[in-house]
């Protein structure tokens, strides 16, 4: 079985493995050749459209999880710490700050042009390194991905401040990335499209701190998961069982309504996934 996975630098890993082996062998070697050791933010993933992707179960066989027999896969963020401060290593870092350059490529993370500004001069400086007129250009930032549809005034931007820092080495550029990338509204939060039992579209989001709902992009409701005392699925329905408040008497189970079962289960177990 020869696999490709696709890494957060978009280089390519391919490796063979017997036709029987599991999501964790594959899992491991990616990790071993990354020198990476706090594997457990990790995953892999393959995607069955460009827009839908399933997390590999690492205790089940790739070719029952690989459709259309096509074994490739990504290399991604799986679960986002709320404090990348306590992350031990840089190289955990780099790789959380490569997943959020993705995010925000992508739009699954919005940002206003201010945060856009700050964040790509921090990549520039982990990137290029400190400013040096000798061999950065005038417009040295061009080639960088800095934010969808970028603009020369973001670029403008982002050098302006670039060329301010002084002996912050790449490391230190990433950990300031991390630190103003969690408290983005969407840092982390895991997006299912979803209707509540009134048939009203709404997109519910799954992150370390609880379950988020939106409605034309704000957030109506959250329930952090304290108060979740189970979660379930039934055919194409999720459900959330609540605690009691001091002001209720009762528990109380709140019911949405998913594309169909596949989605059901696939929110179930991201749910499950990130209390365990």
């Amino acid at each position: 079985m020869q696999c490709k996975v696709t890494l957060l630098d978009d280089a390519l890993f391919e490796c063979e493995l017997d036709k029987h082996a599991k999501g964790q062998e594959l899992f491991s070697k990616v990790c071993d050749h990354l020198n990476l050791l706090e594997k457990d933010y990790f995953g892999l993933t393959h995607w069955e459209s460009p827009s839908s992707k399933t997390w590999i179960d690492p205790a089940k066989e790739l070719r029952k999880q690989a459709t259309g027999g096509k074994y490739e896969f990504t290399f991604n963020v799986r679960f986002y710490p709320p404090d990348p401060a306590q992350l031990t290593e840089d190289l955990t870092r780099y790789c959380l700050c490569l997943q959020l350059r993705k995010d925000i490529m992508s739009g699954v993370l919005p940002c206003s042009f201010v945060t856009l500004s700050l964040l790509g001069s921090y990549t520039v400086q982990s990137e290029l390194g400190e400013y040096d007129p000798e061999t950065h250009g005038e417009d040295y930032v061009k080639d960088l991905n800095l934010a969808p549809g970028q603009t020369k005034e973001l670029e403008e931007k982002v050098m302006e401040l670039h060329r301010t820092y002084r002996s912050m080495s790449p490391a230190q550029a990433d950990m300031l990335y991390l630190e103003n990338a969690k408290k983005l509204a969407m840092y982390g939060v895991d997006l299912h499209q979803a209707k509540d039992l009134e048939g009203v579209d709404i997109t519910l989001g799954v992150c370390s701190s609880g379950l988020m709902v939106y409605k034309d992009k704000l957030r109506i409701n959250r329930f952090p998961w304290p108060k979740v005392l189970k979660i379930s699925y039934k055919r194409s329905s999720f459900f959330i069982k609540i605690r009691a408040s001091e002001q209720e008497q009762y528990e109380s189970t709140i019911g949405f309504k998913l594309p169909n079962y596949k989605a059901a289960k696939k929110l179930w177990k991201v749910c499950v996934d990130i209390n365990a």
